[in-house]
């Protein structure tokens, strides 16, 4: 079955860095868009990036454009997420997505806080 496994996730200071990654199983990786998204406590789930199928293409929420950067290894059937510059409110539990079947990783939770 569909499975998606995130990790990477941590405590960071404020201007650190963080590198998620999410490893897909039961599927074949390289056919499917993927995404990140992100929820705060007491917010709405949000959509913090997306890449096709190839990595051609990606695209980020306004809040971390120019910060975070999505791309994917199909070889590895692993999806990244590398976030710089990391700010308290980027604090938030991140979860890869499969937006073909709604699959969801499990999450890995990343605070920013000095």
């Amino acid at each position: 079955q569909v499975q998606l496994v995130d990790s990477g996730g941590g405590l960071v200071q404020p201007g650190g860095s963080l590198r998620l990654s999410c490893v897909a199983s039961g599927f074949s990786f390289s056919a499917y868009s993927m995404s990140w998204y992100r929820q705060a406590p007491g917010k709405e789930r949000e959509l913090v990036a997306y890449i096709t199928y190839t990595g051609g293409s990606t695209s980020y929420a306004d809040s971390v454009k120019g910060r975070f950067t999505i791309s994917r290894d199909n070889a590895k059937n692993t999806v990244y997420l590398q976030m710089n510059s990391l700010k308290p409110e980027d604090t938030a539990v991140y979860y890869c997505y499969r937006p073909n079947g709604d699959y969801w990783g499990q999450g890995t939770q990343v605070t920013v806080s000095s």
